[in-house]
Formats: structure tokens, C-alpha cells, sequence
């Protein structure tokens, strides 16, 4: 193994990233090395690029971007146990304390000291990275590497579209961005029909039908709550899942969802949302799910059974792959221009 390896890295506050060569590093105890044979783009690593008002709070450069991964043990630091070299793995990001409150209840997901594998450390778009070994999981050898550098963010959308009872139901998806595309493969794979998707981009709403979407609309164009009602024989949807992080998609969501209905929000918002509680939610009695990454470790189960099931087609998904790092800065371009899937760096 050499000495040195090729990494992006934030190397200074600002706009970018830079490709360099750094120190392969070494665990240490608690830790194990992995080789990386896939890494894939997430939208937090598109905001560490581009610097944004919570990258500037939160990411203290230098320091090597990315966390989605698949790879190969190659090196064990002390006192690691059920671990070895050759493993093919991936990696949950929340690094939790295991002694909060939440965790000491089970709820890992919400841990009150997670820090996060990528952001709050040096990540995996790298040849070469340290895990922690608590945050190791090990995938079956049947799952190819750029479809196990996807798990991380697949349990995001199966958390989204599985909180409650999806088969049968009909869905509104607001958002086709690389998680609403991963949760129309879930939804579609789990039974719901039919599959409804709110989207704006044109290269996006062509994405979601070749994932399955059953109806695409376009926000902009069309009105999204009449366009729903017609589709439903005026009842609304079952369930409506919440991905873009729009107040306007929320909102329509609301209004299209039927009384009694199952919301679950991923989105994340820019700032203050205002809401019509009384009519919106209150008097239609929704039940609504917040979800926060993935449940720790049942999500990751489900997720692997999924791939290994060969229902979930994850290939239109992943519009674009690149062999190593050189071509990154097309990589992140293309991202802000919405004008990709997934985006997959293979280093097998």
C-alpha cells in the first residue's frame, strides 16, 4: 500500500475544493482503514463546496470531504473485535455517544452528541480513510459498490416512505432530486400505486419516470393540488412525502393529502415555514413523521434486503460515474445545475 493517496479536500474557507495528495492515515484504537472502491456526491457535500451559511458554521478546514462509501477493510486499530481485513463494507455517518438519553432508549438516530462521519471528520473521498469500527456495516459481496455506496442515503428515503403503511396507497412525492428518486424506487418497490410526483426540473421529472414514477406534474406549470385531486377521483393521496424542502411543496402536499393521511417530511427547509395548522393538519388529523437519517441498525437491514431482493433498480438513478477524482469539479458543477442523479466516483 503506498505512503500517499489522493483526496478531495475543503483546504480553506471559500467557494471549491482542491484534489491533493496527502499522508495515507492510520487507525487508531477503535478504528479501522478502509480502501475506497465507491464514493458517491450527497447534497451536504454540494453545500460544503459551495460554502454555504451552514458550511461556514459547521466544517473547520482542511479537511477531506465525503461519507457515502463502499469498501474493503485493509487495516485494524487496537482493541477492534468483529472486524476483519478483506470486509466488504459500508458506513453509517452518525457517530453517536451510546450514553444520551436518546440512546440509552434505543433512539440512535437522535443521539444529543452525534457527530457526523464526513462533516465533523475527514470523510471518504479518498483512496484511502479511517472509520470509526462502531460505524462499520457489513455488506453482502452480491451488492455491487456503487450500489453500496448508496445505502446511507437509500435508508433516508426508506425511513421517508416506510413510517407507515405504503402498499396499496396512493403517494404524492414532492421533489425528484437524488433522495425523491431514491424514494420513488422504495415507494414502487414496496407496492404503493399510484406513485404522483411534483417536480420542476425537466431533467428531473424525465429521471422520475424512468425510476417509476406513474403521474409526473410540473409545479410550475400546472396546478399541483387539482392535478392530484383529478388523479384520485377527488379523494387525495394516502400519504404524501415531503422531499424538496420547498415552503410551496409543503404546503401543496398538505392541501393534497386526503383527511387522516400519513405525511413524512425529509426536506429541509430555508429558513421559517408558515403553515395553516388549523385546516391543513389539525382538522384533517394527519399523522405526521419528521425523519432524521436512518434508524440505526434496523434501517440499514431493511435497505439491504431491499438491493438483495433485486427489487429496487437503482442504475437510472445513478446518473453519472466517474473513474477517480479528476473530473470532480464537473461532478459538483453539474449537481448545482440540477442536471444529475446520483453521482458516483469509482475507484475499484
Amino acid at each position: 500500500m503506498s505512503e500517499k493517496m489522493v483526496a478531495i479536500m475543503k483546504t480553506k474557507p471559500g467557494y471549491g475544493a482542491e484534489l491533493v495528495e496527502v499522508d495515507v492515515p492510520k487507525p487508531g484504537p477503535g478504528e479501522v482503514l478502509i480502501k475506497v472502491l465507491a464514493t458517491s456526491i450527497c447534497g451536504t457535500d454540494l453545500h460544503i463546496y459551495e460554502w454555504n451559511e451552514w458550511a461556514q458554521s459547521r466544517i473547520k478546514p482542511p479537511q477531506i470531504m465525503g461519507h457515502e462509501v463502499a469498501g474493503e477493510v485493509v487495516e485494524i486499530g487496537p482493541g477492534v473485535e468483529g472486524i476483519e481485513v478483506g470486509d466488504y463494507v459500508s458506513v453509517e455517518t452518525h457517530i453517536v455517544c451510546g450514553k444520551c438519553y436518546a440512546c440509552r432508549r434505543g433512539q440512535y438516530h437522535v443521539c444529543q452528541n452525534t457527530k457526523i462521519f464526513g462533516v465533523d471528520t475527514d470523510g471518504v473521498f479518498a483512496e484511502y480513510a479511517v472509520v470509526p469500527a462502531q460505524n462499520i456495516w457489513k455488506n453482502p459481496k452480491s451488492i455491487p459498490p456503487e450500489y453500496a455506496t448508496l445505502q446511507e442515503p437509500l435508508g433516508n428515503a426508506v425511513d421517508t416512505v416506510l413510517a407507515g403503511p405504503i402498499s396499496g396507497k396512493s403517494v404524492l412525492i414532492t421533489g425528484a432530486g437524488p433522495l425523491g428518486l431514491l424514494g420513488i424506487a422504495v415507494a414502487k418497490a414496496s407496492g404503493a400505486y399510484p406513485v404522483i410526483v411534483s417536480e420542476p426540473s425537466d431533467f428531473r421529472r424525465e429521471l422520475a419516470k424512468k425510476v417509476g414514477a406513474d403521474y409526473v406534474i410540473n409545479p410550475f406549470e400546472e396546478d399541483v393540488v387539482k392535478e392530484v385531486m383529478d388523479i384520485t377521483d377527488g379523494n387525495g393521496v394516502d400519504v404524501f412525502l415531503e422531499f424538496s424542502g420547498a415552503p410551496k411543496a409543503l404546503e401543496q402536499g398538505l392541501q393534497a393529502v386526503t383527511p387522516a393521511g400519513r405525511v413524512s417530511l425529509l426536506g429541509l427547509y430555508p429558513g421559517k415555514v408558515t403553515i395553516d395548522f388549523n385546516n391543513l393538519i389539525i382538522f384533517k388529523a394527519l399523522t405526521i413523521y419528521g425523519i432524521t437519517g436512518r434508524h440505526l441498525w434496523e434501517t440499514w437491514y431493511t435497505v439491504s434486503r431491499l438491493l438483495q431482493s433485486g427489487k429496487l433498480n437503482l442504475d437510472p438513478i445513478i446518473t453519472h460515474k466517474y473513474k477517480g477524482f479528476d473530473k470532480y469539479e464537473e461532478a459538483f458543477e453539474l449537481m448545482r445545475a440540477g442536471k444529475t442523479g446520483k453521482v458516483v466516483f469509482m475507484l475499484k
